[in-house]
């Protein structure tokens, strides 16, 4: 393809996956208004508590899809065709046994996961509803995840787009049919959240009911080496998605500690918000993954770069917007998620929202170098970026920050931790990225 060429490639790529992902992420926000509508504070509690968990789920699906199908736009760029159906069938395998693991855990050990993400007695039943029925979800979501990838990748990104569109406005309904007129509370939340990727997927199954598919399922043994190497490459993309768990988890530690319950609802609004940010940027970066890998496998070192510049003023763009907004409208944003109009939960989420997306653009870059890191198979430089943002560097930030500067110090640890990583994240290209 000449340069045209990839350029009309990028944007339908990017601009399918940004819409998709926007709408993936809407399952979340969704619950996050219903929630503060039907249920206040406690509820904005309870689904922040449980978020962890449903972006550990999502990132396990996302790793197995992102890694087998880049395996797969390698392996079909260099017409090994056998090698194409077997690492799908093999991605198919293990996310059947992870499901499998989430969902005996949903049913006989939610009470004490609750436990574990620091419910108290006013939010235990709420947080221990969601994660129940999330985790029974679990096959669903990972089985949708894995489609969503290899349907892209394999030339349909306009499927997958109106896939998670319609999951996403599915959910939306039914999460207004449930909480208001069936009141239902938590569980009709989370209930049409676990049902959304039903529709996802019968929409998804379009594409191999007519026979476009070029990927199959064969008979073939379980190959652990090909396992492990999806699985390093898929790696990144689960960091990304449970390092916003994980900022979660330590946040609510220490926000619970400096502002109680009303604190952890305010972090909620934020939280969830930077969830759909993330899902902008993650959009872009799979984007340019089925590009980047079929212009490696095929050894195209020039349009590889070319198609990273586009991500990046892509980025770049989205990230100006994002921050304008933000500074500009916190404050009917929150009013929007403060159904009870509790003025300390306004007080706590506007200047928050401020200083927490000062990180747009760093974040923004550090998905889209990790992305390509592992579309040209380099796994070691993704491992470190996303390890460095999901653990090494965020969780010991927001305790320091936080005891030097309080709850502006926690505001500030993301936006401390992603610059720090990209300043590396440029270095790791010009040292690793040829």
């Amino acid at each position: 393809m000449n340069r045209m060429q990839y350029l009309k490639e990028f944007i339908k790529y990017t601009t399918s996956n940004v819409l998709g992902m926007f709408g993936l992420s809407c399952y979340i926000l969704a619950d996050t208004y219903f929630i503060s509508k039907g249920l206040g504070a406690n509820g904005l509690t309870a689904l922040n508590l449980a978020i962890p968990v449903y972006s550990f789920i999502h990132g396990s699906g996302l790793m197995l899809g992102m890694g087998g199908a880049t395996r797969y736009s390698i392996y079909q760029s260099q017409k090994k065709v056998q090698n194409a159906n077997i690492i799908f069938t093999n991605v198919i395998y293990t996310t059947a046994l992870l499901a499998s693991i989430f969902l005996l855990m949903g049913l006989f050990l939610s009470e004490e996961i609750t436990a574990a993400l620091g419910a108290d007695a006013e939010v235990f039943a709420m947080t221990n509803t969601y994660l129940k029925v999330i985790m029974i979800f679990a096959p669903i979501f990972m089985m949708n995840e894995v489609l969503i990838c290899f349907v892209r990748n394999d030339g349909n990104p306009q499927l997958t787009m109106c896939a998670m569109l319609s999951g996403s406005l599915a959910n939306i309904m039914l999460d207004y049919i449930f909480i208001f007129p069936m009141h239902l509370g938590i569980f009709g939340a989370v209930f049409a959240t676990g049902f959304a990727p039903v529709i996802s997927m019968s929409i998804l199954s379009l594409h191999l009911q007519k026979g476009k598919n070029q990927f199959h399922l064969v008979k073939t043994g379980i190959d652990c080496r090909m396992i492990l190497k999806t699985l390093s490459l898929g790696f990144p993309s689960l960091i990304a998605e449970v390092s916003s768990g994980i900022v979660i988890i330590v946040f609510n530690i220490i926000i619970l500690r400096l502002q109680g319950n009303v604190g952890v609802a305010a972090y909620g609004v934020i939280a969830n918000l930077s969830l759909v940010v993330v899902a902008i940027y993650t959009g872009v970066a799979q984007g340019t993954q089925p590009l980047i890998s079929s212009a490696y496998g095929c050894g195209d070192q020039k349009n590889i770069r070319q198609i990273l510049r586009y991500a990046m003023a892509a980025m770049l763009m989205i990230s100006c917007v994002v921050y304008l907004a933000v500074f500009l409208f916190a404050e009917p944003i929150t009013s929007i998620f403060n159904s009870e109009n509790n003025l300390l939960l306004q007080k706590i989420a506007v200047p928050g929202l401020k200083l927490y997306f000062t990180s747009a653009a760093f974040v923004g870059f550090n998905i889209i170098i990790s992305v390509y890191f592992t579309s040209i198979e380099r796994a070691v430089p993704a491992h470190i970026i996303s390890l460095l943002r999901g653990l090494l560097v965020i969780v010991p930030m927001a305790f320091l920050l936080a005891k030097l500067c309080g709850i502006i110090g926690v505001w500030l640890a993301f936006p401390v931790t992603e610059l720090l990583v990209a300043i590396l994240g440029v270095g790791l290209y010009f040292i690793k990225g040829h």
